[in-house]
């Protein structure tokens, strides 16, 4: 794959990136969940009140308090359709479909703005959280696509405590491919999901356990970071 800074309505990209100057973008369990609210609800234009409120002790397991029309605005007019994430304590990897053109900058804006600002207020810091521009890098191909989604998702076995776990691992969205989807239609798991004839969740998980996607790092764009 090939870092990009244009992209096309209909593709598929990798997008990631790193916090700046080593620091822990994710201190406590409520930055996470902010985070995770930014890449989800952060799909359209459609602007969200009230995030503190949605943001709930049991948000990583039963989804965030959000009138469903909320979520039904943001399915309607999203520029970018998110596919897979995984947060980890000093960086994320996000696959998403643009479907709009200019739809992946304005996302990422979105994204990187809030969760800036969200960080420097409650951590009285200032300055950059992420490590310059995000990274962007095209995917080609099914066969790559499927296999980005696994390395997305096999991110945790890097923890010790993840490893061989990364299916309950909360901060990504392996669980809603496996398991129940958190969700819903603010995570598009059928691109992926629907690739695997009769038991897709089952099917998947296998796929995701024997993917040599580590070895094909390098198509992802990681090895050049």
């Amino acid at each position: 794959m090939t870092k990009i800074r244009s992209h096309a309505p209909g593709e598929y990209y990798h997008i990631y990136n790193r916090a700046a100057h080593k620091l822990a973008l994710f201190r406590d369990k409520n930055d996470w969940k902010r985070f995770i609210f930014s890449i989800l609800y952060y799909q359209s234009p459609h602007g969200i009140t009230h995030v503190t409120r949605a943001i709930q002790p049991d948000s990583l397991v039963n989804g965030f308090s959000l009138p469903l029309q909320e979520q039904e605005l943001i399915v309607q007019n999203r520029f970018v359709e998110l596919v897979a994430f995984c947060v980890m304590s000093n960086h994320f990897h996000l696959l998403v479909r643009e479907t709009h053109e200019g739809g992946i900058s304005r996302y990422m804006q979105r994204v990187s703005l809030s969760y800036t600002k969200y960080f420097d207020t409650k951590y009285e810091a200032s300055g950059h959280v992420f490590q310059g521009t995000y990274k962007s890098v095209l995917v080609k191909d099914d066969k790559q696509l499927m296999h980005l989604s696994a390395y997305i998702h096999r991110n945790p076995r890097e923890l010790r405590e993840w490893k061989n776990k990364e299916e309950s691992y909360p901060y990504s969205s392996l669980q809603d491919y496996v398991d129940k989807n958190r969700w819903g239609a603010l995570l598009a798991t059928d691109i992926i999901a629907g690739r695997f004839d009769a038991t897709p969740k089952s099917n998947y998980a296998d796929f995701v356990r024997t993917s040599p996607a580590k070895l094909l790092e390098e198509e992802f764009g990681e090895r050049n970071t």
